[in-house]
């Protein structure tokens, strides 16, 4: 015993000169670089630390403050949610983090971000932390250098303008048939407490065509009789030779990623709990539906089958993969703008299905629950809509001529406000290449980001930066600037402020310049608006979800407002006998319940809220009981 103790003494004096030994080199580097710097005692990244964080966090606490606040919030998780511009604005727009194994750089500065992503063969994506994205095969998200310029080839054909066209007109025809679920299943004006699955419903009916030509119907629609795909794939039932339904083995394989990315396949076989059990099924399941469909759509385009009339991303990557996976012998040679695998093909199936399916649904989710307490805007969009439609039906609207200006107007900004007070995705990880140091310019200064350094791209923080963003004293809390309030109006501006910002500008500055935005909203310098990140690996699907988040708000605004439910602290008869004081009482706790749920939000894949949600009301527009008058701090 006295020798084996003797040995792990050794072991730890090793560890211990090594980290020194490291932290030195490594403090050197850093210093080199022009950049602030602070000591840390691990990686923000590293997996032991990741797993027990949450033990240890408590206990450094109890050291003086001085001593672990500049290292401690970036080792947290969802750093860049939790703390979004706050670490920033203390310890500045950019910074590196020194431990005992490299250097972490964490930049909340648009200049910084712009020139990061914009050179990307010194900068690329760190692709090691995309293996929860790659474990069906390799894809266009996870994927660098030729690999990556092949798949692009490959998925890019597909986001056409035609086809961003047929996803408008799905987004509508399907949100229409989301009003008349809640109206059949609720009854009118009544609480709606699965709003949030609702919108997944919403979005995964809309990528289902989108990525895979699907028409999935909603619970109270018929069945497509001409298409058995849609109607196997759409059913709330397990189809024959499956446990789960398609809709629920994608929802519980999105819950349970990490798990499955983590345990090993054999390990969690063992495991006997249900939670895991079901899990393991999840991704079987899904594995199952997918190959299916891979195979059929296989099947078709080898017999010159194809549909034309709508969309279908899958089908595009499997003509392709078909045009490779010759029988001659010896094969034909493989063209650039091809995928050559199976796996490549279920890759990118799975990436699309996360990226276009929760991505939109907390778009036009959070969209809901923050406009449920801004009286101003909704009246505000309901006028805009009022005027941009006039006696159109929103089921006759078409993409040509109606969605720049709907993007150019209130719906657009709410929109885009919900994307900067929620991104999807907090952090962008970058690496600098290893093979040499990078000059980038840090707070009006040229600095060197050292070789290899891991690199964090805040949109929690950027977004949050009051040196980007227009802005006004807060009137929900003491501080000089709203960028933590959701103000859709800080998008709108008149033609003259659009002139003054665009004059002397190049062009394609911003991320919200001509087309993409229509024009009068608001242009963000470039690098401080990345909710589809930007530059060359900016999102592919970005006008796509843009075409789908649009639709589905001005179906849902057209004749309707959304209120937060207050059921949990009054029936609908004591709300009756309430004074406007009491009402307006009322609904402050339900917007205060509101708020602490979002700020218990996490991130996983996306930025998701936890436990039970936000009840929400729909009602006609003229039957409000608390939107139509509700005086809060941010309406006028």
């Amino acid at each position: 015993m006295p020798s084996i103790l003797l040995g792990l003494a050794g072991l730890v004096a090793v560890w211990l000169l090594y980290a020194l030994t490291s932290w030195r080199r490594h403090w050197q580097r850093a210093k080199a670089s022009g950049i602030q710097c602070y000591l840390s005692p691990c990686s923000p990244q590293w997996i032991p630390w990741k797993i027990t964080h949450r033990i240890w966090i408590p206990l450094i606490k109890l050291l003086p403050q001085s001593s672990w606040e500049a290292w401690l919030p970036p080792l947290t998780a969802d750093f860049s949610w939790k703390w979004r511009y706050d670490h920033f604005d203390k310890y500045g727009d950019t910074f590196v983090l020194v431990h005992p194994f490299g250097l972490h750089m964490f930049t909340a500065e648009a200049s910084a971000i712009s020139a990061i992503t914009t050179r990307r063969d010194h900068f690329p994506k760190h692709t090691a932390l995309y293996g929860i994205l790659s474990q069906f095969g390799d894809n266009v998200v996870t994927s660098e250098g030729l690999l990556w310029r092949r798949h692009r080839r490959a998925t890019a054909a597909s986001f056409s303008e035609r086809n961003i066209a047929l996803a408008f007109a799905e987004s509508i025809r399907q949100s229409l048939g989301l009003i008349r679920f809640w109206e059949i299943t609720n009854g009118p004006g009544a609480t709606l407490r699965t709003v949030e699955r609702d919108t997944m419903r919403l979005a995964l009916n809309i990528i289902g065509y989108v990525g895979f030509g699907l028409r999935l119907p909603w619970p109270q629609e018929t069945m497509p009789e001409d298409n058995a795909m849609s109607a196997k794939y759409g059913s709330v039932e397990p189809p024959e030779g499956y446990k789960m339904s398609f809709v629920t083995a994608i929802e519980t394989l999105l819950e349970n990623a990490l798990t499955l990315l983590l345990v090993p396949s054999w390990l969690l076989r063992l495991i006997p709990y249900e939670g895991v059990r079901e899990a393991v099924r999840s991704r079987q399941q899904y594995e199952q539906f997918i190959n299916e469909l891979m195979e059929a759509k296989i099947v078709d385009t080898s017999k010159g089958e194809r549909t034309d009339g709508g969309m279908d991303i899958m089908g595009q990557l499997v003509r392709s993969f078909c045009h490779v996976d010759s029988t001659s012998s010896p094969p034909r040679e493989a063209e650039p703008g091809t995928v050559r695998t199976r796996e490549e093909i279920r890759g990118n199936a799975f990436v699309m299905i996360v990226a276009g399916h929760e991505t939109t649904a907390n778009a036009i989710h959070f969209t809901l629950i923050h406009m449920a307490s801004c009286a101003a805007s909704q009246r505000r969009l309901h006028r805009e809509l009022d005027e941009l439609l006039r006696d159109k039906k929103v089921e006759d609207l078409d993409y040509e001529g109606y969605f720049q200006p709907l993007m150019g107007s209130m719906v657009g900004a709410c929109m885009n406000e919900t994307l900067r007070v929620l991104p999807p995705v907090i952090e962008i990880p970058k690496v600098a290449t290893p093979d040499r140091d990078q000059p980038l310019v840090v707070d009006g200064e040229v600095c060197s980001v050292p070789a290899g350094t891991a690199i964090t791209l805040s949109a929690a923080g950027v977004h949050m930066n009051p040196k980007h963003w227009p802005t006004e004293p807060s009137r929900l809390r003491p501080s000089q600037h709203d960028l933590l309030d959701y103000v859709p109006e800080r998008w709108l501006r008149t033609s003259d402020e659009k002139l003054d910002a665009l004059a002397g500008q190049p062009e394609g500055h911003g991320s919200c310049k001509g087309r993409e935005a229509g024009p009068w909203l608001f242009q963000p310098e470039r690098g401080a608006y990345i909710p589809f990140s930007v530059g060359a690996r900016a999102c592919l699907g970005r006008r796509i979800a843009q075409a789908e988040v649009v639709a589905a708000l001005t179906v849902l605004f057209r004749e309707y407002s959304v209120e937060l439910a207050v059921d949990e602290w009054a029936t609908d008869e004591e709300v009756e006998r309430m004074d406007r004081q009491q009402r307006r009482d009322l609904y402050q706790r339900a917007v205060d319940k509101r708020d602490a749920t979002i700020r218990k939000a996490s991130s996983l894949l996306t930025l998701k809220l936890r436990g039970d949600g936000v009840a929400l009301r729909f009602v006609k527009r003229g039957e409000e009981r608390f939107v139509d008058w509700l005086g809060l701090p941010d309406s006028p």
